[in-house]
């Protein structure tokens, strides 16, 4: 859930310094919300050829298979040979635009994508342990839809699905739908990234009770509602699925889901925050909220103001943890000072210096792991890198940073956990709606 995706300032930050497949829910060996299952969380951005837009005119680039699953197996896979958390898959309504606000005409730039979540449904077979993540739209998309087709790809993944919603921050895109307006950002809008988030105030409000509704859908199925028992002509027990009978501010959903509850029971939301308003977003939706800060003293600065978003909507996170990873664009080389000149070289071909909302990384793998480790102390549990040309800084994280972190012991040498739930230390929640229950969940104190 984005509150902004450019950073007004358009500073460039270089940092060159310091299995278990069958789908049953968790048993005792998963980890719990008290058992981490490293010390620092890794996780990948995908996105097109890379985070920087003149990748695709990179040597070693692949531009002709963008849209090629193929192509999107081979990053998968090789994200999973360096034992990372998950991916997430950027998913957009409309085309790319250089614009945060606004279409574009250009023809330079990647333009086109394929779905997100059909696309993380057809890798999950193709992969045993990393988490798919993929990004849909909350705005313009129905929510019982949004909340069956990643239950469906729950078990698809045998429970390594988790979701990122997003809200539709330009107004153009409501034009493909032709049900709804929503605000026109200006120029002044999008000068930062609270400016930005202000006037989409009530599509978060929205996106939060869209969450909320999925939730709930996936606790519509108790575990053990499907009985399958032939001899006894008995397929479901009726009493254990329940109509939700949600009402939000634009919608209800009555219920129950089509899909029995799923192998993790809730799929992890992951949500993207720059602002006020999206941090509280994540308080009250997300089990993992991505932030993007510059520098190791905004670290501090924004991991403070998600506790007090946190404090504000009244979450309790010793039973709802929200793991917070940092945003980083990054570009690594072994040879010192080489990612540095292939920046400058992108940048030439793209006619200027990239701007990203997330800080800029440029260096060799192991001054990337002196960054990440000096970031992780201050509270951080992981990041998010976006690797800025692919698949060669994908390749120089699963085979440069990793083993560099694992040597320093401060990443994982094996999957511990068969759920993106147990690679992120978050215990299998109960249905809320089980017996014996009110139909509370912690998450209704928030």
């Amino acid at each position: 859930m984005t509150g902004a995706t450019g950073d007004a300032s358009g500073a460039t930050h270089g940092t060159t310094g310091a299995t278990d497949r069958t789908g049953a829910p968790a048993t005792a060996s998963e980890p719990t919300a008290s058992e981490p299952t490293a010390s620092l969380h890794l996780a990948v951005a995908l996105d097109g050829a890379g985070w920087h837009p003149a990748a695709w005119r990179e040597e070693g680039a692949r531009p002709g298979e963008l849209l090629d699953a193929d192509y999107w197996a081979d990053l998968v896979t090789e994200a999973e040979r360096g034992l990372l958390d998950f991916v997430t898959f950027e998913d957009v309504l409309g085309l790319q635009s250089a614009a945060f606000h606004l279409p574009d005409d250009r023809t330079d730039q990647v333009r086109g994508s394929i779905d997100a979540v059909l696309l993380a449904a057809y890798l999950a077979p193709l992969t045993q342990h990393i988490g798919l993540v993929p990004t849909t739209n909350v705005t313009h998309t129905e929510p019982f839809h949004l909340a069956i087709g990643i239950a469906t790809l729950d078990h698809a993944s045998r429970g390594r699905a988790g979701w990122r919603p997003q809200i539709a921050s330009r107004a153009a895109d409501a034009a493909l739908f032709g049900r709804r307006t929503t605000p026109q950002l200006t120029e002044h809008d999008v000068g930062d990234s609270t400016s930005i988030s202000a006037p989409l105030r009530a599509l978060f409000t929205e996106g939060a009770e869209v969450v909320r509704t999925a939730r709930l859908l996936w606790d519509s199925w108790e575990d053990g509602a499907e009985i399958r028992d032939a001899a006894t002509g008995r397929f479901l027990d009726r009493d254990k699925i329940h109509p939700i009978d949600f009402r939000g501010t634009n919608f209800s959903v009555k219920g129950p889901s089509i899909t029995p509850r799923t192998p993790q029971g809730q799929p992890p939301v992951v949500s993207l925050a720059h602002a006020t308003v999206p941090y509280e977003f994540a308080a009250l939706s997300s089990d993992v909220v991505a932030i993007t800060p510059h520098g190791r003293a905004g670290t501090v600065a924004i991991l403070a103001e998600v506790s007090e978003a946190v404090e504000r909507t009244g979450r309790d996170v010793s039973e709802r943890p929200l793991r917070t990873f940092a945003d980083l664009i990054v570009l690594l080389d072994d040879e010192p000072g080489a990612a540095a000149r292939r920046k400058a070289r992108l940048d030439e071909l793209a006619g200027a210096e990239l701007v990203s909302d997330a800080e800029v990384f440029t260096g060799t793998p192991a001054e990337l792991a002196d960054l990440l480790v000096d970031r992780h102390s201050t509270g951080l549990d992981g990041f998010r890198l976006r690797p800025a040309g692919l698949p060669h800084d994908l390749t120089a994280i699963t085979r440069g940073l990793v083993p560099e972190l694992q040597r320093r012991g401060v990443f994982r040498t094996e999957y511990a956990s068969t759920t993106l739930r147990g690679h992120l230390g978050l215990a299998r929640p109960a249905s809320r709606y089980a017996k014996g229950g009110d139909a509370r969940h912690p998450e209704d104190s928030a």
